[in-house]
């Protein structure tokens, strides 16, 4: 059970880096982009969310394996 919350704690502080960088290295390009995302129709969103749910699963599996 170690392994797991080890592993966990891992992949969430890379996720962090991940998604923190962009936000600090160009603040004002995110800002417009984020303003885009949020007049986006929810089914874009539920789809783009979907789509990358399966990337990431397909992601995990391929470094498991």
């Amino acid at each position: 059970m170690d392994e797991f919350w080890t592993a966990l704690g891992q992949a969430l502080g890379l996720l962090m880096i991940i998604e923190g960088a962009p936000y600090f290295l160009s603040p004002n390009r995110m800002r417009g982009w984020v303003m885009k995302m949020a007049e986006q129709p929810d089914g874009v969103l539920r789809q783009t969310g979907f789509v990358l749910m399966l990337l990431g699963l397909g992601v995990v599996w391929l470094a498991r394996g």
